[in-house]
């Protein structure tokens, strides 16, 4: 795939400001937003009419292969190609119907308007290379500090089951770290398996070829020549009005102004906020000595 119509990946571990920075890249005006196709859960993935594919385990790894399951799925959807039938079949419940409205009209009118898809897809991460080389995506990866991520996850009381990793032949022989793994398994530990996920998902991404890696610190910290310079990236035309509503969207207090909204049928949400003083915000939910050990843990 070239030109215009190139899809755009953007992914990372969840907590790593995917969402945010997916949000801010279709102020753009040129992009439909697809949520989470590679979710295991529903919503917002199990949606045919978003990915005519049968998605098992979080994370779940891509390669070439096993691609013949996975490429006519995602060229489907990253041609903004909505399986409105499939999707009848599978989901009935009013939720689900609404869902279909949003999405069936936004695949539509952008594929009409000649917009691109941007997936925003963390369980995508440990699938980067793929994406890249194998559906043409321009991958955008963030990566965040560990104490920041690991806070994060331990606030939303959120844990890892490696089990899902290590079921998986083709990621375990492309990914040998994934192995050491299994030590973890069935620990209570809820820190050492987050670290541990961020050591695996960290090595993965930096020997990814073909992919820009972007620290989520270095984009909040700066948003405005960040997003610029991932416009770039992606082939996506920086505006006045696109500036503005980043500007608006990254340093609203919670009365501010929003730059714009987003409601309704995402389960997953980013909300207008001041990017950088929400780096810090892990630090009323850490010990000196929880910090000091994902320190060592993650080194």
């Amino acid at each position: 795939m070239g030109g215009r119509v190139t899809p755009v990946l953007v992914t990372g571990l969840p907590r790593s400001g995917t969402s945010w920075a997916g949000k801010m890249l279709c102020a753009s005006g040129e992009l439909v937003y697809v949520n989470e196709p590679l979710n295991p859960q529903h919503p917002p993935g199990r949606c045919p009419g978003v990915l005519r594919a049968s998605v098992t385990h979080r994370f779940q790894y891509i390669c070439d292969d096993n691609s013949a399951d996975w490429l006519p799925a995602f060229r489907d959807t990253a041609a903004l190609r909505y399986g409105f039938l499939a999707e009848l079949r599978a989901n009935r419940s009013p939720y689900d119907l609404a869902r279909l409205a949003r999405y069936g009209a936004a695949f539509t009118w952008g594929r009409l308007a000649g917009r691109r898809a941007l997936l925003d897809d963390p369980f995508a991460v440990l699938s980067a290379g793929w994406f890249a080389r194998g559906l043409g995506c321009t991958v955008i990866a963030l990566v965040r500090d560990p104490v920041s991520f690991v806070g994060s996850w331990t606030r939303l009381g959120w844990t890892v089951y490696f089990h899902e990793l290590l079921e998986q032949p083709l990621l375990v022989r492309d990914h040998p770290e994934i192995g050491e793994l299994r030590a973890l398994v069935g620990s209570q530990d809820r820190i050492a398996k987050i670290c541990a996920l961020w050591r695996v998902a960290r090595a993965v991404l930096a020997r990814t070829e073909g992919i820009t890696v972007v620290s989520y610190e270095d984009l909040a910290t700066a948003p405005v020549p960040g997003f610029r310079r991932l416009y770039e990236v992606a082939g996506l035309r920086w505006s006045p009005a696109a500036e503005r509503r980043i500007t608006r969207a990254c340093t609203a207090s919670r009365t501010a102004e929003r730059g714009f909204t987003w409601s309704g049928l995402s389960r997953t949400a980013y909300r207008p906020m001041d990017s950088s003083r929400a780096l810090h915000s892990y630090r009323d939910r850490l010990s000196d000595d929880d910090i000091a050990r994902i320190r060592h843990l993650t080194r």
